[in-house]
């Protein structure tokens, strides 16, 4: 490697930055990533490697070395130590109305206190909205309610909002019942904050196409709902790296501003204090998108090192680009988009000497086992797609946003032909996104394996940027890579171990049924809420259960099992089949029947088989036999005529009841004699079941309840659980503990495990 030196505050001869940032990454993951004692150790073995290079190869620049390591030590300890918002009287918080949203009368966002950040949400009044609408800073005070920290997931595969906000550091969150709203004289930061939300209303002003594609371009964000399709579109093709403000955009603003400078005879220094002013206008603009920043930074260093004489690599520069991001967010790399966009950055680096095709494709191979690590998914074609998408979103999205963003407040004539044009360009897009084309669901891969697919990925490309006689090498590393790939797909789509999960959807039932390899996978209920406003929401499915399936590596279910009608139990059974290819629909006789379950089914079934049940009847399947137990009659779909299910798995019974009440129970117990380990107890632990006399006969090992955290029929109740304690009886709650699964197979012993890693055992 060529070696440069500077003549600035230290020496740093090339890759003195790059391995410097990569220390103190390191040590940031220790210090933020995980409480896991493996993860710490290996994070504690890549940090003394690091600093052992260092000390090797740059002893020369010790001093520094020491200085930058005791800066960010001493900003990673301070920024480890977090305040909490003491609720009471005198509390208040300040508030930026383009920081919240307001859905009919409900407020979520930020609020700020002295201390730092905090969740808010609430009901607000008619007054308090028409303060919001006016854009200028709030202070909230009188504040009632409650304070609670922000709960982190409770399934796998389930998005994290706590260490999504942990990497913000905002920790809590209010609830509050009631508060009183006054309006703050601005200073800059609040005129900042006006700025901000005077471009959402006037965003929101646009059609929807070109005031999404304006939101995603200028202030790094979008209403999800609204245009989830979009993103899912954009996602399953591999080309969702589009939509977020990165390098491209920060390229962009200084060629638009250079030539305008230039055009209005500004000399270089003018031009680049301007684009700087721009640059830090977009990153408040963007909230401090870590791409965005990313890429400012790097513009910064550069043009400051261009004017002073100084020589620093291309790998360097971004080494302190990272260096200086860290010491500002320590908790940088806690986030995922700031993982994807510095690996994104380095593999331009290492792959800059290689022509479009194989660098584009060498770039997605460095970032498949992030993908793999927080998406669960992949496309094979992403190359592909990237060809035919990246024209179309540079010479045709961008521009027709960026002249609307300019002209829409002067003209709205030309608004309605870009629509049009981007309508187009977007239902060909849909199209090819419904192809499925390339689109693998390979499953959720771990921390460790990840990392080693990084490892390997990055010394393929190095070993492909060396001397012809390294091609041997290269040929090694690729078997060694597609090898690995090979065995962690394999040991997500051929189990040898099955499982029981008791998936944790809040108030309501969904349980996950798989056997070892070849796999079988089968669901008792999907969860759901009731919609009382008649409103469009999004189905709980999509944020819990959706994603549990593809990080199994599960695309199909071969049957879904409906207990009965309620909504907390097939709720999300319509998103379900329209999302997942469901082989077989089990129901008890006489639901088919119900109107309001035909219209959760109407126009969602298309291969799937319909099959009825009573009690007495089997459902035989490779691996598994399901045995109805009750109903005895064609009913209605209601509580009392839930079908219940009992199996068997390594030699233990499960039964499962719904929410059966007491009479059917006794009615089970006078027409059967049944031998249970697992009961998944009636109707969430209600005190209308299980009945006592029922749980003495068939006195299970295990009792398991799903219901939801601090649910308005206060499941389970009292009563119940002093059945179970009286009987000892065992239980464990998805309250406590998250989702619960029992795995078994394989060459272990069946073993539960809480995701929580807390509750009764």
């Amino acid at each position: 490697m060529q070696v440069s030196k500077t003549n600035w505050l230290f020496r740093n001869d090339a890759g003195f930055y790059l391995i410097l940032a990569l220390l103190l990454v390191a040590i940031s993951f220790w210090l933020f990533a995980s409480d896991s004692l493996v993860q710490k150790m290996v994070c504690l073995l890549f940090s003394l490697y690091f600093l052992f290079l260092l000390i090797k190869k740059y002893s020369a620049n010790m001093q520094i070395i020491v200085l930058i390591l005791l800066s960010f030590s001493l900003i990673a300890f301070l920024n480890k130590k977090t305040t909490n918002f003491n609720l009471n009287s005198q509390s208040q918080l300040t508030i930026y109305p383009d920081q919240l949203r307001v859905k009919d009368d409900f407020l979520s966002g930020t609020g700020h206190f002295k201390g730092g950040d905090i969740l808010i949400a609430g009901k607000i009044n008619d007054e308090q909205k028409r303060l919001l609408k006016t854009g200028q800073p709030i202070l909230m005070s009188q504040i009632e309610g409650k304070c609670e920290p922000i709960e982190p997931a409770t399934n796998i595969g389930e998005f994290n909002y706590q260490n999504y906000y942990a990497a913000k550091k905002i920790f809590q969150r209010v609830k509050f019942t009631s508060m009183q709203m006054s309006v703050l004289r601005p200073d800059l930061i609040g005129k900042l904050h006006q700025l901000r939300y005077r471009l959402q209303k006037y965003f929101k002003t646009m059609p929807q196409l070109l005031g999404f594609f304006a939101s995603e371009l200028v202030l790094g964000e979008n209403n999800a709902q609204e245009n989830q399709e979009i993103l899912n579109n954009y996602r399953d093709l591999g080309v969702i790296h589009l939509l977020s403000i990165s390098g491209l955009h920060v390229g962009i603003y200084v060629l638009i501003i250079s030539t305008i400078c230039y055009s209005l005879k500004m000399i270089d220094e003018e031009t680049f204090l301007f684009c700087v002013i721009i640059l830090l206008l977009g990153i408040f603009l963007s909230g401090g998108q870590a791409g965005f920043v990313r890429a400012s930074l790097t513009y910064f260093l550069g043009r400051v090192s261009k004017y002073k004489g100084l020589h620093i690599t291309q790998v360097d520069l971004l080494g302190l680009t990272c260096i200086i991001h860290l010491l500002f967010v320590p908790r940088l790399f806690m986030a995922a988009g700031a993982l994807l966009s510095y690996i994104l950055a380095l593999g331009l680096q290492l792959t800059d000497s290689f022509n479009g095709l194989k660098q584009s494709v060498l770039l997605n191979l460095l970032l498949t086992p992030l993908l793999l690590l927080f998406f669960y998914q992949i496309n094979f074609l992403t190359v592909l797609f990237n060809m035919l998408v990246v024209p179309y979103f540079n010479w045709v999205v961008m521009p027709l946003a960026f002249i609307n963003v300019l002209t829409f407040g002067f003209t709205k004539r030309l608004a309605p032909f870009f629509e049009k044009i981007l309508e187009l360009g977007e239902q060909l897009i849909e199209r090819l996104s419904q192809t499925k084309l390339g689109l693998l669901d390979f499953g959720q891969i771990n921390w460790w394996q990840c990392l080693l697919l990084l490892i390997v990925s990055i010394a393929l490309i190095i070993a492909l940027r060396e001397k012809p006689e390294w091609r041997f090498n290269c040929k090694k590393i690729g078997l060694t890579l597609t090898v690995f790939y090979a065995v962690f797909f394999s040991m997500i789509h051929f189990p040898l171990r099955g499982q029981v999960t008791f998936i944790d959807v809040g108030q309501g039932d969904s349980i996950l049924i798989t056997t070892p390899f070849p796999r079988r996978a089968y669901i008792i209920d999907t969860g759901g809420k009731l919609n009382f406003s008649g409103k469009k929401v999004t189905p709980q499915i999509n944020r819990i259960t959706i994603p549990f399936l593809k990080s199994q590596g599960i695309n199909s279910l071969d049957g879904v099992f409906v207990s009965h009608q309620d909504a907390d139990h097939v709720g999300d059974l319509g998103p379900l089949l329209e999302q997942i290819k469901v082989k077989k629909l089990f129901m008890a006789q006489g639901l088919l029947k119900n109107p309001s379950f035909q219209k959760r089914i109407d126009g969602r079934i298309k291969n799937t088989k319909l099959v009825e049940l009573l009690a007495g009847m089997q459902v035989k399947e490779p691996q598994i036999t399901f045995n109805v137990v009750y109903p005895y009659q064609a009913g209605e779909g209601k509580n009392e005529d839930s079908l219940s299910l009992l199996f068997r798995l390594a030699n233990k019974n499960w039964l499962f009841t719904g929410d059966l009440g007491q009479d059917g129970e006794s009615e089970i117990m006078q027409k059967m004699t049944l031998n249970v380990d697992y009961f998944k107890l009636g109707h969430h632990g209600s005190k209308t079941s299980s009945k006592p006399e029922f749980l003495q006969t068939i006195h299970p090992k295990k009792v398991f309840i799903s219901a939801g955290r601090n649910n308005r029929f206060g499941h389970p109740h009292q009563e119940t659980l002093t059945t179970l304690a009286n009987q000892q009886i065992p239980w464990v709650s998805t309250q406590d503990c998250g989702m619960i699964s029992w795995y078994y197979g394989g060459m272990k012993e069946p073993e539960f495990n809480c995701f929580l890693k807390r509750g009764k055992k």
